[in-house]
């Protein structure tokens, strides 16, 4: 593959053929030797001029003299190839030896790019950083119809004066390098060949999403460089990225996952289907203009004499009639007419399209269909333009090769059109993440050599990856769970999903893995533990970025790395010397400014992220600032067990339990975090202040940590540390808390900001009862920011907002919370899939009886789950001895799970309220039908009905 050859030699490809071009356009100024091939009297060559062959233009044979070859060269061989080779290669194969893209890079070449100004805003120091087109930029969000633009315009150009005329063709050759070198200078990156080039569009339609034999960047062995990513050569000539994130998703990257990524956009659209009007549009014109094919076939418009003056004659013959338009005119009308018919053309067939799918029962997504059009256009398109493009080169070849030529371009084009039909999105993200599952799968080392049959990981297809992570006997619960940790990780730091999104992004991944949704909500936040920022939301998140600072980093522990092994020699060239060098980081940096200065610039790193860079490979600093973030994190997640003075329903008093048992289940991750940091600084000052920040929180779950003899943080941490740490529990009773609503409301509005659906649900029926004003706040902002994933939370978010007047007209969906809540106080439903519980609050049927009900008994039982929502209840069971056993109920418990899910007849058994009561009756082809979803739940559901039979049996 291209992508695996070294930038070392592609460098000296670059030169050949910017070498090469150069040379083409200064024959395009002088050429005393080209012309000898075409002379009349040169019967030897096959490219000399036939004056006896007439060709006509507009009804008059055109005159016939010697020529340059410089511009049909470019015409009728280059811009083929170029074609051919994106289209069989892929995009990285030309982007990676593109001459106007090489010269683009001359500025950063030199170090000589435009930097913007930035001043500190907590130190006021100045820095300058290097100028990047961006994202919510005009530019950015409209260069595709820039670069369609241009396009549309060098083609009306080409017609109208550079086909044919050498000197102005290459005049406009040179200023298009000199703009892609002024492009160069001003932003960084390839952005000359993301946000200016015409050839781009061009681009993206012959190699997207995938040429024949290109790379998969997101597949296989993933590594940091990949397919034509930006790249240059280190010290000790290894090869480097020097990505700099200008654009994200980067189509030098991962060409695939930037043509998913915009595929519904109104820009591709216009793109597709303008394009293909363009192709013909400008093929057809030479019909239209000259009154026959011959003009074109021949070859003769690339040797056109005085093209110029014929800008104001008739642009059309038609019929042999000139029609009285200006070629000026005519050329450009042309191509636009074309264009925009197209255009139009590819809506109306994509709806008949969609609607033949409808009606044929076929329902797929708009996503592949918008794919399927797009692909038929590039099709079209490439063999259209192969009909012409180079013909006058291919004219000249003896019959058998032409032939030859012509049907390798259309098997060609037909294997490509195979491969990419079938292709859709879903596919695409379930072998990215196969492949990072078969990257977690390598770093648990496990045996697998046995099941594989002699292959590697390396050699599994992604349905065999997930077979083989099901079936691997060393591939324990816990090991899947590191590996989906690992995966999630991943995940989130490539931009692929965000904490909020994830759930949905890996849902594929966790049915496959048998991951339930709890633990998938317990790993991401281990995962907020080890790194804070990873799940901040404001951050935005890229491959590209990651590519970006993870460069960065490596450039910067090799510049460190040096400068100690010149102040303690003997040390390796690992991390390990990187923070155990003599030389302090800061002595290292305060000694070389000019080549950290360099590497900022080189890498675009702004000040947050040279920081946090620094600060890993600092472990105390590193460790300290993970321990600010972590005890920030704390404050929010508090929740003070308050007394409140206004009565509260049972059901949000349910509600504020589950928040709590929530809020505990964080607190203990983030704080065991905490004691682990503490006992990797020692007994230093900023231990001390962390311990005492800590102790401040008074948190709940502290005290039985330190106690916890698993753990033994007592003989783990200094003494003094646990003294201070034990400072809340002396001053517990001093500083109680007060009843105080409006601290309960503000730790709530923190709470509901969480991506769990539940929680979200919880959060806003209880503020809703606390500060009604304040919840109808809160539900617009989370729809404001797009925050509520689950459909049901947006559903109540915006009957919130729009439809509750007041707290005594609660909104509709709020009968639907109440159940959930009842559902939340069951111990048999815990751990089920929030989606699965919001389903069964969504079939539960409320009923209500009076005391000394009998609800269910032999004759008449009962057809669902019950599970009591307010109330007692007994249930009331004799034996074969004739002895009658009792056992009563209280709120949140299920009354009849044995029989339910073990269909048992037990003796006669008799289900009583004690006094008026409510329950939330599921009805039993319901439950089975969801719990059918939920594997995990069906698991424990099937592990206690194996019990109950055991049991038995054993009685």
């Amino acid at each position: 593959m291209i992508d695996k050859i070294s930038e070392s030699k592609m460098h000296h490809v670059r030169l050949l053929l910017t070498g090469g071009w150069f040379l083409l356009i200064f024959s395009l100024f002088y050429d005393p030797i080209s012309s000898w091939f075409t002379e009349p009297n040169n019967t030897l060559s096959p490219l000399r001029v036939a004056p006896e062959i007439c060709v006509k233009v507009q009804g008059v044979c055109m005159k016939e003299d010697a020529y340059s070859l410089g511009a049909p060269i470019f015409w009728g061989v280059v811009i083929p190839l170029i074609v051919f080779m994106l289209l069989v290669f892929g995009h990285e194969a030309w982007r990676r030896i593109c001459p106007l893209s090489f010269l683009s890079q001359i500025p950063r070449a030199l170090g000589k790019q435009r930097q913007n100004k930035i001043a500190d805003k907590k130190t006021g120091k100045i820095r300058y950083e290097l100028a990047k087109v961006k994202k919510d930029s005009w530019l950015a969000q409209n260069h595709l119809y820039l670069q369609f633009g241009l396009l549309y315009l060098g083609l009306c150009l080409r017609i109208l004066i550079v086909n044919s005329d050498r000197v102005l063709l290459g005049i406009f050759l040179i200023l298009t390098i000199l703009c892609a070198i002024a492009v160069g200078y001003l932003y960084g990156g390839k952005s000359w060949c993301q946000y200016f080039c015409p050839m781009s569009p061009v681009q993206k339609i012959f190699s997207e999403p995938r040429g024949v034999f290109n790379s998969q960047a997101h597949f296989g062995d993933r590594q940091t460089i990949t397919q034509s990513m930006c790249r240059t050569i280190g010290e000790e000539g290894k090869e480097q990225s020097a990505c700099v994130a200008c654009k994200s998703p980067c189509i030098d990257i991962d060409a695939e996952r930037s043509y998913w990524d915009g595929i519904t956009k109104a820009d591709r659209k216009f793109l597709y289907y303008g394009y293909l009007g363009l192709v013909i549009g400008f093929f057809v014109y030479s019909y239209l203009f000259a009154g026959n094919w011959d003009y074109y076939f021949s070859g003769n418009w690339a040797h056109q004499d005085n093209q110029l003056s014929g800008l104001f004659k008739p642009g059309f013959y038609i019929f042999g009639k000139s029609i009285p338009i200006p070629k000026i005119v005519a050329a450009p009308l042309t191509l636009a007419g074309f264009c925009y018919a197209t255009y139009f053309l590819g809506q109306k067939v994509e709806k008949m399209y969609k609607a033949h799918l409808l009606r044929n029962g076929r329902f797929i997504s708009q996503e592949q269909i918008q794919h399927q059009i797009f692909t038929l256009c590039t099709f079209i398109s490439f063999n259209f333009f192969f009909v012409f493009g180079g013909r006058q080169f291919t004219a000249l070849l003896i019959d058998p090769i032409e032939y030859v030529y012509n049907i390798s371009i259309v098997i060609l084009s037909t294997v490509w059109l195979y491969r990419t039909w079938g292709r859709n999105q879903e596919l695409y993200l379930r072998e990215s993440l196969a492949s990072r599952l078969r990257k977690q799968l390598s770093s648990l080392k496990l045996n697998i050599s046995k099941l594989c049959e002699g292959r590697s990981l390396e050699d599994l297809n992604p349905d065999e990856i997930y077979v083989l992570a099901k079936i691997l006997p060393d591939f324990t619960r816990e090991k899947r769970l590191e590996a989906y940790k690992g995966v999630l990780k991943e995940a989130i730091e490539e931009g692929w999903a965000t904490s909020s999104s994830s759930l949905e992004v890996l849902q594929q991944m966790r049915i496959q893995l048998e991951i339930t949704d709890s633990e998938h909500a317990t790993v991401l936040a281990a995962l907020g533990v080890e790194d804070p920022e990873l799940l901040n939301p404001e951050k935005q998140r890229s491959r590209e970025n990651v590519l970006r600072l993870e460069s960065y980093r490596k450039a910067l522990g090799k510049m460190i790395s040096f400068h100690r092994r010149r102040s303690a020699r003997g040390l390796g060239s690992d991390l390990l010397e990187v923070v155990e060098g003599n030389k302090s980081l800061d002595e290292i940096i305060k000694n070389n400014p000019k080549a950290l200065k360099a590497l900022k610039r080189q890498y675009a790193i702004s000040w947050e992220e040279e920081e946090q860079i620094l600060a890993e490979f600092d472990r105390d600093a590193d460790q300290l600032r993970k321990a600010n973030i972590l005890l920030h994190q704390l404050q929010t997640v508090t929740f003070p067990d308050l007394t409140l003075s206004q009565p509260l329903l049972p059901e949000v008093v349910v509600a504020l339990r589950f928040l709590r048992l929530t809020v505990e289940q964080q607190q203990w991750i983030v704080t065991r975090s905490l004691l682990e940091i503490l006992e990797c600084i020692g007994l230093t000052n900023a231990a001390s202040n962390i311990a005492r920040r800590l102790s401040s929180l008074k948190i709940s779950v502290l005290p039985i940590l330190l106690k916890d003899t698993a753990d033994a943080w007592e003989q783990r941490l200094k003494p003094q540390i646990i003294s201070l740490l034990k400072q809340s529990e002396k001053n517990g009773g001093a500083d109680a808390e007060q009843d105080s609503p409006k601290e309960l409301v503000s730790h709530l509005e923190a709470l509901v900001q969480q991506p769990e659906p539940i929680i979200q649900i919880a959060c806003l029926y209880v503020l809703y009862y606390l500060d009604f004003q304040r919840s109808k706040a809160i539900a617009r902002q989370l729809l404001s920011l797009n925050q509520t994933a689950n459909a049901f939370v947006e559903e109540t978010a915006q009957k919130l907002t729009h439809w509750a007047t007041s707290p005594e007209s609660p909104p509709a969906t709020f009968k639907t919370v109440e159940k959930l809540v009842c559902l939340l106080n069951s111990e048999f439903l815990r751990g089920m899939k929030s989606e699965t519980l919001i389903d069964l609050a969504y079939q539960g049927q409320v009923k209500s009886y009076g005391a000394n009900h009998i609800i269910s008994d032999r004759e008449n039982p009962c057809q669902g789950l019950l599970c009591l929502w307010e109330g007692e209840a007994q249930i009331r069971s004799v034996l074969a001895s004739g002895e009658t056993i009792v056992e009563s109920f209280l709120p949140g418990q299920t009354l009849n799970e044995i029989e339910f899910i073990t269909y048992a007849e037990r003796h006669p058994i008799v289900l009583v309220t004690v006094r008026d009561s409510r329950f939330l009756e599921i009805p039993t082809d319901t439950f089975e039908f969801i719990l059918s979803r939920d594997n995990s739940f069906a698991r424990r559901v099937f592990s206690k009905k194996n019990l109950y039979f055991d049991r038995n049996a054993a009685a």
